[in-house]
């Protein structure tokens, strides 16, 4: 492989890690409130259907991309709901939402525009222009430097650059502010923050709601930034990697970054190569598709160390009278 392929690899791995990441800090906000989410998936892919869908008839990427994210706030609203108010079992919810989202996203997406659950093609505005970073083009020439900084650096969407930032964000926040405190303690210790005098309910719904929100970026990128359009079922699976990812994180924000890095570079070498050969012998493309959801699958079944969830997470809070 030479540099430039290289390159062009890490470019890939950028773009299909976004989605990943955004979800991955999505799942990581509301698990370390005590709110674990399976419904990673159906929020993705219901944001990004809303997304597109906007975005077509209005033109307008941005009224797409808060289509995107109120979508993804109301399912969040309703995993809040059914696992906060009314303390019911959060992985029933959050599976709930996925076959939800499944389904209403392809008989809204036939009802309105009758293209076999699809979205028109978008154009135009109707999608995240790459964004050309200064003197990206006067550096294109330049050895080593130029290609790192021309074609992995520069000329990537809005929203890669906002998944990226997201990470020094979201450690700032969690172990960096009295809220970050809070929120964390809710997920150890539900009891003490109450006893404390602060709303547990106040805080995991203000966690549901940020991963609402991150779901909902991620989303509108999968249907505006990465392709241009909404297809059925095109979250394919991400929502369950990016949970994967975070488990393989174990709830961390940087070693989020890279677990869904890794994801991202299997998936991008699976797009770039049709056949590789290792030791003489020709692995399939088909092979190399399913390694992301081989590497899910080794993960959760937990071959990759003890990975310690918040102590109460997953457990409906009761105050004490």
């Amino acid at each position: 492989m030479d540099f430039l392929t290289l390159i062009q690899v890490l470019d890939s791995t950028l773009r299909m890690a976004t989605p990943l990441l955004l979800c991955c800090l999505a799942g990581l906000f509301s698990e370390r409130a005590g709110i674990f989410d399976i419904g990673l998936e159906g929020k993705m892919l219901m944001a990004a259907f809303f997304s597109a869908a906007v975005a077509a008839v209005s033109g307008n990427v941005w009224l797409g991309m808060l289509a995107g994210i109120a979508a993804s706030l109301i399912l969040s609203g309703l995993h809040g709901v059914a696992s906060i108010t009314f303390r019911g079992n959060q992985l029933i919810s959050g599976v709930a939402i996925n076959f939800l989202a499944s389904g209403l996203t392809v008989l809204i997406a036939q009802s309105w525009f009758q293209q076999g659950g699809r979205t028109p093609s978008l154009i135009g505005n109707g999608r995240f222009e790459d964004i050309t970073l200064p003197f990206a083009d006067a550096l294109a020439d330049v050895p080593l430097l130029g290609p790192i900084y021309s074609e992995l650096i520069s000329g990537h969407s809005f929203i890669v650059y906002l998944a990226l930032a997201c990470v020094p964000a979201t450690w700032w926040i969690l172990f960096r502010t009295r809220f970050g405190l809070r929120l964390r303690a809710v997920g150890e210790n539900p009891a003490a923050v109450d006893t404390a005098g602060i709303s547990v309910v106040r805080l995991r719904f203000a966690a549901v709601g940020i991963c609402g929100v991150l779901c909902g970026i991620a989303g509108a990128y999968l249907a505006t930034g990465l392709q241009a359009g909404f297809v059925k079922e095109m979250s394919s699976g991400r929502g369950y990697i990016a949970l994967a990812a975070l488990i393989f994180a174990k709830w961390r924000p940087w070693h989020a970054l890279g677990a869904c890095l890794l994801f991202g570079l299997l998936q991008a070498i699976a797009l770039r190569f049709q056949s590789i050969e290792i030791l003489g012998l020709t692995i399939p493309v088909q092979v190399m598709e399913a390694l992301p959801y081989i590497l899910t699958v080794v993960i959760l079944a937990g071959f990759v160390g003890k990975a310690v969830p918040p102590k109460a997470g997953g457990e409906p809070y009761v105050k004490e009278r």
